[in-house]
C-alpha cells in the first residue's frame, strides 16, 4: 500500500514536510521550519503528526529554513535514518541548522532576562548539540541524475530545481510488491533565467506529482526591468543622501544582489562613492561556500568567475561581528545594506529597520517573498508604523517591493515545468491557500490536470 501525507506547507507557505509510506517504509521529503506571525511558529513545537523513530530516510530538496528547520528536532525526538541531500545542499544545511540554532538559544536567554513574571522561561525549539548531532545524520552529498537505494522498495533521483545552490526535485520510484508508482516532488522550482543558477529540469513523467505553487496566482516581472529598478532605487536614494536596506535571505538572493551590484558599479548604473555592507555572517560564510560548488552554476556564469571574483566591488565591507554592524548606524547616508532576513523575522537587519524605517531619506527595498504575518510583509503591505525590539517606528522611508528577483516560479513557467505529460493526480503545497493555490487550481483545471490540496496530515492512498 502506498500513501501520502502533508505535515507542513499544507494550504500554506512554510513548513514543507511530507511523508510516503511504501510496504512498510516511511521517508519523508523535507522537515522545515514554520515561519510567520507568534500563531504560526508555535506549530514548530506541536507534534509532528508522525513518529520520527520509525522513519527510514530523509530526503532533503534544500537548505533554506522552512525546509529543513525542523530536522534537530526530529533527531531530538528519535529519528536515526539517513539524511540525503546534494553535496551543496549539505553544506549549506549545516550552516542554517547550526545558524538557527543559536539564534533560538539566543531569543530563550532574552526571554529569560526580560521574565518578570517568574513563568518558566521558554525553552529553545533545539540546541547547538541538537544541530550538530542531527548533521551526523547527513551522509554524503549526491550528485543530480543518479538512481539511489533509499530503502527496501523505495528509489530516489534528484534533479536540479534551479532555486538555491544545490537544491533539487526529487523523483520517487515506489515498489509495494503489487505494481510500482512513481511521485515527483518538486522542492522550490527556480525563477528562469538567473544568472547563476542553471535553469529548472522540466518534471519527468511520474503518476503524482507534490507541486510547490508559492507564485501560481501570477507572473514575475523580468529579470532586466527589476535589475533597472534596483539601480533607480539605489540613485534616488544615495541622491537625497539616505541609506538602502534591502532584506535579503542569505542563500541566493545575497549572492544574485552583490552580483547584480558588481555590474552596476562596473557599468555606471549605482553611484560609484556608495559604500556596500554584507552584514550577514551567515550571507558571508554563504557566500564562500557558493565558490567551492561550481558544479551548480550556469555555464555563462561558470564563464564570469574564469575572469575574477563576480561578486567582488570597490567598497565592499563583510561585517562579522556585532560591533561592526552597530557602526553601520552611525553612517547617516549613501550605504547600502543587505542583511538577514530576507522576510524580517530575525537577524540583524531589524536594527537597520530601527534607525531607517523613521527617515524619509532612506528606502527599503524588498526583493523576495514575505510570508502572511511577517515584519516584511506588514512593511510591504503599507502598515504607517511597524513594532521593531518592543518599539513603534513609524514608515517613513520609500519602500520598494521588485519580485522579478524572486527565487521562485512564477505561474508560467510552473505550468511550463509540469508539461502535458499525463499525470494520475497534482498535489498543491507550499503557497497561501486563497493566492497561489487557488491561482494554481484554475489554471489545472482550464488544462484538465486531477489536482488536490492535501489537508495537514491528511492519509491520501496512492492507488
Amino acid at each position: 500500500m502506498l500513501v501520502y501525507s502533508c505535515h507542513g506547507a499544507a494550504k500554506q507557505v512554510t513548513g514543507s514536510c511530507h511523508l510516503v509510506e511504501c510496504n512498510g517504509r516511511r521517508v519523508l521529503v523535507d522537515c522545515g521550519m514554520f515561519q510567520g506571525d507568534r500563531a504560526t511558529e508555535q506549530a514548530n513545537a506541536e507534534p509532528s503528526g508522525f513518529e520520527p523513530a520509525t522513519i527510514d530516510a530523509l530526503l532533503l530538496t534544500h537548505a533554506h529554513l522552512d525546509h529543513c528547520g525542523r530536522i534537530p528536532r526530529l533527531v531530538r525526538q528519535g529519528f536515526r535514518g539517513r539524511i540525503l541531500a546534494t553535496s551543496a545542499t549539505r553544506e549549506l544545511a549545516r550552516l542554517v541548522l547550526l545558524d538557527a540554532a543559536g539564534l533560538q538559544e539566543e531569543d530563550a536567554r532574552r526571554a529569560a532576562r526580560s521574565d518578570r513574571r517568574g513563568e518558566e522561561a521558554a525553552e529553545p525549539l533545539y540546541t547547538l548539540d541538537d544541530a550538530l548531532h542531527a548533521i551526523d545524520f547527513f551522509e554524503p552529498g549526491l550528485g543530480y541524475g543518479h538512481d539511489i537505494e533509499v530503502a527496501p522498495g523505495i528509489r530516489a533521483r534528484f534533479l536540479d530545481a534551479g532555486h538555491i545552490l544545490g537544491s533539487a526535485q526529487v523523483l520517487l520510484t515506489l515498489g509495494d510488491g503489487t505494481g510500482q508508482r512513481t511521485m515527483l516532488f518538486s522542492g522550490v522550482l527556480g525563477n528562469p533565467g538567473r544568472p547563476l543558477l542553471r535553469d529548472p529540469v522540466p518534471a519527468p513523467p511520474a503518476d503524482y506529482v507534490a507541486m510547490e505553487c508559492t507564485y501560481g496566482d501570477r507572473p514575475h516581472r523580468s529579470v532586466p526591468d527589476s535589475v533597472a529598478e534596483l539601480y533607480q532605487a539605489i540613485r534616488e536614494t544615495v541622491g537625497r543622501r539616505g541609506n538602502v536596506v534591502i532584506p535579503t535571505f542569505a542563500l541566493e538572493r545575497t549572492q544574485e544582489i552583490l552580483y547584480y551590484l558588481h555590474l552596476g558599479l562596473r557599468d555606471g548604473h549605482v553611484p560609484p562613492h556608495v559604500r556596500v555592507f554584507l552584514d550577514s555572517p551567515m550571507a558571508i560564510s554563504a557566500t564562500e561556500i557558493y565558490r567551492r560548488h561550481p558544479e551548480c552554476f550556469d555555464a555563462q556564469f561558470l564563464g564570469v568567475l574564469q575572469h575574477g571574483d563576480p561578486f567582488a566591488m570597490p567598497g565592499l565591507h563583510f561585517t562579522r561581528s556585532t560591533q561592526e554592524s552597530m557602526a553601520i548606524n552611525a553612517i547617516d547616508g549613501g550605504a547600502i545594506i543587505l542583511a538577514g532576513s530576507g522576510m524580517c523575522t530575525g537577524g540583524r537587519v531589524r536594527h537597520h529597520l530601527k534607525h531607517n524605517l523613521w527617515r524619509e531619506r532612506s528606502s527599503v527595498v524588498f526583493v523576495g517573498y514575505a510570508a502572511q504575518g511577517t515584519l516584511a510583509r506588514r512593511i510591504i503591505d503599507g502598515a504607517a508604523s511597524v513594532r521593531v525590539f518592543n518599539q513603534d517606528i513609524p514608515v517613513r522611508a520609500q519602500v520598494w517591493t521588485i519580485n522579478g528577483f524572486s527565487a521562485h516560479a512564477g505561474r508560467p513557467d510552473l505550468l511550463d515545468w509540469l508539461g502535458d505529460s499525463p499525470r494520475r493526480r497534482v498535489f498543491l503545497v507550499h503557497g497561501e491557500y486563497d493566492r497561489g493555490m487557488q491561482g494554481m487550481g484554475e489554471a489545472l483545471t482550464g488544462l484538465g490536470v486531477d489536482w488536490q490540496m492535501p489537508g495537514m496530515g491528511e492519509p491520501i492512498r496512492l492507488e
